[in-house]
């Protein structure tokens, strides 16, 4: 009985998954895997139309082989339009649609969505959080929506 109710819990604490796309090694490493930075891509969950990409910078050695390393707060955040776009009648003012632990405690990537109705612009911003600092690394991208295709 234990395993769904975890299994439920690991589901609510993802607003999205990503995809790996491509990895570029960054330092070569002689024990271990190496420094890389990796491209990934999701799809907004309630936004049909948007995709974001974002890169990542990743430890290596045997820290990083083995999960134990912290991740620098290096990244950067690229969100597109790639179809028509179905905007909720009322978004919420500020949601986390993606996010990800880059230490192996109390360090995650995560990129709110929030909405500029005035120019009607989806706006994307991704804030390295680690809980014992203050000022987080950022990176932000912002979606005009618009007609897409002949409609």
């Amino acid at each position: 009985m234990k395993l769904p109710i975890a299994l439920l819990l690991a589901s609510l604490a993802l607003p999205a998954m990503a995809e790996e796309v491509s990895c570029v090694t960054t330092t070569w490493k002689l024990i271990g895997a190496n420094h890389r930075v990796c491209v990934y891509a999701f799809d907004d969950p309630e936004i049909p139309g948007v995709t974001c990409h974002v890169s990542q910078a990743k430890t290596g050695g045997l820290k990083g082989s083995f999960g134990l390393a912290e991740d620098p707060s290096q990244f950067s955040l690229a969100c597109r339009q790639i179809g028509p776009i179905s905007k909720p009648a009322k978004l919420p003012e500020d949601k986390i649609v993606f996010s990800e632990n880059t230490s192996l405690l109390f360090k995650e990537t995560a990129i709110h969505r929030s909405y500029d109705e005035k120019r009607n612009v989806l706006i994307y911003l991704a804030i390295s959080r680690k809980l014992i600092d203050g000022a987080p690394a950022n990176s932000i991208s912002t979606v005009p929506i618009q007609p897409w295709g002949t409609k």
